[in-house]
Formats: structure tokens, sequence, C-alpha cells
């Protein structure tokens, strides 16, 4: 049987390709670690995608900013419909409309049970915690293809309890893999509460994101910083405040909306590609974000971090940044007891609660983040686009199910 997919096919490329049918067994392949080649996936199911999301995280595989190995199959945002079920699976049917984490979890091991399934022991042999279609996170085949296998199916994967009405719903349920719940995790890290004063780094989809669970937990005023005048528009239409960070410190122009240049709770959904403010916002400064954040966020606050870092960015300006190290002020978030919140988001801690807050209209994620669904094989116009800066989250269609 056939399955087109999307690999990364070196810096600033991606490609349409066609791969293997998935088997209930990992294969080796780019990215595969060596330790997980042969490994029997009996627990797992086939999906026929549905919806596969393109993710900020993506394009820093793209951009050649990781040490992803060209050939690797992306996509790590996954909606589908179970059509094969292997030996071992129990609960989940074929036929069955499932959202499917972007983490890989066991759901046997000390973390997975504590609803730590960001960093799994089990499923990838160098380090905790593993995703589809990613950079050193195991080698599992990513999901921005006609059909993925997801294992450990039964712990892993969140079904639509009525099939018809998650299609009605299917832009914003296919927010559950990922940007939603971490943008939630990282309000829910910075502290945000009824009445919260809250300031988002970053307009791209999962500060979109984070916004909209800010507003979800009951903030006061919500204020999102780009430097991107889309992005700022896309937040200003669902009822934030925005900051222009190529304007200068956003302290300043918080100040003009709070009356107060501090806010309760700081969200960074920017990561390690961050630029400097005003004058600097044309130069990569990869501290940025954080040393803004220690410092418009009260004493006593928290910080909550879902945007990526990593331990290699082999296109870094410096020789410390290539390894992750990066010029905080430790000092002034120690001085002022900050809670610092970081890692992949645990997202079967959210998705349920999340998928009933749409199913029951209390949020409409998709149109915030401005989904938008586009055929498989338009994936490098999408990613081209993306990487540009729009104001849109694409949705990747394979079988063209969510434009129907």
């Amino acid at each position: 049987m056939s399955n087109k997919a999307i690999s990364y096919a070196g810096p600033g490329k991606v490609e349409v390709v066609d791969t293997e049918y998935p088997e209930f067994v990992l294969k080796d392949g780019p990215g595969v670690h060596p330790a997980n080649v042969g490994r029997k996936v009996d627990h797992g199911v086939i999906l026929k995608t549905v919806a596969t999301n393109i993710c900020g995280s993506d394009q820093h595989m793209v951009r050649g900013r990781t040490t992803a190995p060209e050939g690797l199959v992306l996509g790590h945002e996954i909606t589908g419909e179970v059509v094969e079920v292997g030996r071992d699976v129990e609960f989940v049917k074929v036929g069955d409309l499932v959202s499917v984490p972007f983490n890989i979890s066991c759901g046997r091991c000390r973390n997975c049970i504590e609803r730590q399934t960001g960093i799994c022991l089990n499923v990838n042999p160098d380090r905790p915690g593993s995703a589809y279609g990613y950079v050193d996170m195991g080698g599992w085949v990513g999901g921005q293809a006609e059909y993925v296998l997801v294992p450990y199916a039964d712990w892993n994967v969140l079904k639509f309890p009525d099939k018809d009405q998650a299609m009605e719903k299917i832009l914003d349920l296919a927010m559950l893999s990922d940007i939603f719940p971490t943008g939630f995790h990282g309000a829910v890290g910075a502290g945000v509460t009824i009445g919260s004063t809250v300031y988002v780094a970053g307009a791209g989809p999962v500060g979109i994101a984070a916004a909209t669970s800010a507003q979800l937990l009951g903030a006061s005023v919500v204020i999102v910083g780009d430097l991107n005048e889309d992005r700022l528009a896309q937040a200003r239409a669902f009822g934030c405040e925005t900051v222009d960070v190529s304007k200068g410190d956003p302290k300043d122009q918080i100040e003009q909306i709070l009356g107060t240049p501090e806010v309760d709770c700081g969200i960074d959904a920017v990561g390690f590609e961050a630029r400097g403010h005003g004058k600097e916002a044309a130069t990569e400064a990869p501290a940025t974000v954080l040393n803004s954040l220690m410092d418009i966020t009260r004493a006593g606050g928290s910080l909550g971090i879902p945007g990526l870092y990593v331990t290699g960015d082999p296109g870094a300006a410096d020789k410390a940044a290539q390894e992750g190290s990066l010029s905080m002020r430790f000092g002034l978030g120690f001085a002022k007891s900050h809670v610092f919140v970081t890692g992949q988001c645990p997202v079967m801690k959210y998705n349920r609660g999340l998928m009933h807050a749409i199913l029951n209209d209390k949020v409409t994620i998709a149109k915030n983040v401005n989904a938008t669904p586009i055929a498989l094989e338009d994936a490098p116009q999408g990613y081209a686009e993306f990487d540009s800066g729009v104001a849109k989250k694409f949705v990747l269609d394979p079988h063209g199910m969510v434009r129907a």
C-alpha cells in the first residue's frame, strides 16, 4: 500500500516522498536510533491521517538549526482514524477517530505514572522523552504522511467520543496534539489564574495558544509581544493587547497598557531563535526573551517556558549557544524568587479537558490561530509561507477529509 510523506531535504527544503506503509515494527531509517531498530510495536495502531500540522518546532529543523538528518519524515501533530490495530491493543478499535499527543510515552515507567509523559524513560534510548518525526527523539517516524504508526495506543491516543461531532470541529481538535496543550502548559506554568495580568512573548501559533489559554484560565489582561504586525493583529482579533518589540523594550509599552511595568505571569513562546528588541531586532540573541521576562515579571511570579530550547544548535552565532548555553541573567530571576517551568508539555495532562472545552463551545482555538488546511503535496509551500511569518497555522489534509 502506498504512503506519501513529507521529509526534511536539507536546510530550507522539504519534499513530498514515497515511503513505506507502516508495520508493527520500528525499522531502520533517517534518525532512527540503532537500539530502536527492530523494536516490535504490537501495542500500536496504524492511523489514516486526518490532520497533521506544520509546527514551529519543525521549522527549527528545516532551517538547519538542529542535527536532523536529511530524509527524516517530519510531523508530530497528528489526528487520525484507526485503520489497523496491533495484536496487544485492547481498547482502541478500527474506525476510532483519535488525537495523538506529540509525546510518545509508554504508560509504564515512573515518569508516565506520575503524568510526566514528556519525559518517558522507555521510548528513547538516548534520553528521557520522545516525539514523532523529530531529531534525537528515538527515531519514531513522523506523522506528516498519509498513514502513521502510533505505539502504546491504549495509553497514548485520545478517542473523540462522537465521530460526527468531532469532524464538525476537526480544525479545533487538530490543535490538541501539541500547540493547544503546549500553550496551556505555558499558562499553567506561569501561574495564570482569575484576574492575572499576563505577558506572552511570541505571537506564533504556540504564543496565540498560550494567550487563548490565559483567557480560558481567567486572566484579566493578556498582552502579546512580537516583531510581526500580522501576528500581532491576529492576537488583537480575540481580545489581547499587543506590544511591538521592534519598537523597544516591552517594559515601557506594558506600562502604558497596565499603568505598571510588571505583569503577574510571563510566558516564553519564542525559544532559542529569539531576536533582540528595538534596534537589535534584526540580530539573533537567544537569551533575550528569558532575560526580558525576568525583568517584567513581578517578584514571586512564575515563568512558563513552552518555547523550545535545544542542546545542539549548529546554526547558532557563537560556540556557547551551539551547545545550548545562554547568557541568562539568572541572578535576577533568583533575586525575584521566580519559578521557571520548562520542558516538553506533558500533553496527556491537559488534552482531555481541552477536548471537552472545544466540544462544548468554550473555546475556538482554530479561529484564534487561523488554522488553514492545505493538501499534503502543498506542504513545501506551506513551510515556506510559515517561515516567512504569515499569521496562519497550516494543517496538512492528506486525504481531503478536513477540507470536505
